[in-house]
């Protein structure tokens, strides 16, 4: 994961193709860390932009990976929990 400052981050897919993200928020679940991200190409206006939730992982030689959760019931539960912390905040 390339950080590029602020909350912009720029990752590489199993292809080698990069994309940015922008992280909204980070939340601890059963002792691991997920990251909820927003694609920063989409159209603003459209209604239908989703998040990306992935798990960060400490890797051996202390850099940081993002992993997919391929759990759909995990990914569920998480992001469940990252939209619940969203509406608090913009309550």
């Amino acid at each position: 994961m390339d950080e590029e400052g602020g909350n912009l981050v720029v990752l590489t897919d199993d292809d080698g193709e990069e994309f940015e993200l922008e992280l909204l928020s980070t939340l601890e679940y059963d002792n691991e860390i997920y990251m909820a991200f927003a694609p920063t190409d989409v159209d603003e206006d459209d209604d239908e932009i989703g998040i990306v939730i992935l798990q960060s992982v400490e890797e051996e030689d202390g850099e940081e990976v993002l992993l997919t959760v391929d759990d759909e019931a995990l990914l569920e539960k998480v992001y469940e929990l990252f939209m619940k912390r969203m509406e608090e905040d913009f309550s």
